[in-house]
């Protein structure tokens, strides 16, 4: 077998092309090697300043990204982005709950302290807790809702993301469910203490991403084919 060709097979995984190569329009691959990702920190779900437990790791297996257990941490990227698209595949099970940080910084929550997109199956709330539509999928956690769900249970969804500048845009599986602009949003959101956050307006215009496992029962957040494009 050529040396070339048996190389190139060796990057490849199923359904997921080569590992690393950019896609037509200039993505690139975020999660190009199989283990503990490289160029990523793991911390506590509330505060991104306190790395989580020792021997909490995040993992990719099989090209899927499988979130943390236990649960409660995120996978923050050590690189900053301010303007960009990001997108990627998640999946949770029944009782799942996840996100995704947009621009967030090294301190604080990054549901209130940056964005944070939500990703949640409805079951994993209590069945007596009044739910609203700013904290289900879709949604700028308690700070923008989406304008409908159509998150899809313990199936692969999608999303695309694209912040630029004051403009955040949401497509789930291929439809715009959000399209905010920050500097409009002047009210504080409140945290879960009930004190006051910034409001959208105030959030930061450049940070970390990441994903968060904050999933009850067996099962756990994953994620692949994510994939960047900076745009600034």
């Amino acid at each position: 077998m050529n040396l070339r060709f048996a190389a190139v097979i060796a990057l490849v995984l199923p359904g997921y092309g080569v590992i690393g190569a950019p896609s037509a329009e200039g993505l690139l691959n975020l999660f190009t090697e199989e283990g503990v990702p490289n160029g990523w920190l793991v911390r506590k779900w509330d505060d991104l300043k306190a790395p989580a437990d020792p021997g909490v790791v995040w993992r990719v297996e099989h090209g899927i990204l499988n979130g943390s257990e236990p649960r409660g941490t995120w996978l923050i990227s050590e690189k900053e982005y301010g303007d960009f698209v990001l997108e990627f595949e998640w999946k949770l099970g029944e009782r799942g709950n996840s996100g995704v940080a947009l621009r967030a910084p090294l301190a604080g929550d990054p549901a209130f302290d940056g964005m944070e997109l939500q990703m949640v199956d409805p079951r994993y709330y209590p069945t007596n807790m009044t739910v609203t539509a700013a904290e289900l999928t879709g949604s700028l956690y308690k700070a923008g809702a989406p304008s409908r769900q159509l998150y899809k249970p313990t199936e692969w969804n999608t999303y695309r993301i694209t912040c630029q500048g004051s403009s955040v845009k949401v497509l789930l599986n291929g439809e715009l469910i959000l399209d905010v602009v920050l500097d409009q949003h002047t009210t504080p959101t409140k945290r879960h203490d009930n004190t006051d956050a910034p409001p959208l307006k105030d959030r930061p215009r450049r940070g970390h991403i990441g994903f968060q496992e904050l999933s009850r029962g067996a099962g756990h957040v994953q994620i692949r084919n994510a994939r960047i494009k900076v745009l600034d």
